[in-house]
């Protein structure tokens, strides 16, 4: 999409303000369905940075993380959110969801090209 869809700008807004991690949401980016729920970025960075410095090779990017943490409340921006931060969430292939317990992901709200509320479930049968 060239022009980002106002609904899904209104939706990231109001995860951002209420801090809330709760909504549900499936998106199609380049062909991948991506389903899980929305975090604010405060929650989504600070939940990465923890992985990264858990890791012997990857821990001193957690710094690039931590810097907007839980404890700093909402950020105050004047501009409408330009990115969806999704946790516990999969990318859907086939029957199967990858990773299985469920992943991080960043995604650049003008590149989503379909969306719906709720997520998708998957089964190996």
């Amino acid at each position: 999409m060239s022009k980002p869809d106002e609904l899904l700008v209104d939706i990231a807004a109001m995860v951002e303000s209420e801090q809330s991690n709760q909504m549900s949401l499936t998106v199609v980016v380049q062909g991948a369905v991506i389903t899980g729920r929305l975090a604010p970025e405060s929650v989504w960075r600070q939940r990465v940075a923890e992985v990264l410095e858990q890791s012997e090779r990857l821990g001193p990017f957690s710094a690039l993380f931590a810097s907007a943490g839980p404890d700093t409340g909402p950020p105050q921006r004047k501009e409408p959110p330009t990115h969806l931060y999704f946790h516990v969430a999969r990318i859907l292939q086939g029957s199967i969801g990858l990773p299985e317990t469920g992943g991080m992901y960043r995604i650049a709200i003008k590149d989503v090209g379909a969306w719906t509320v709720g997520d998708f479930s998957y089964s190996d049968r």
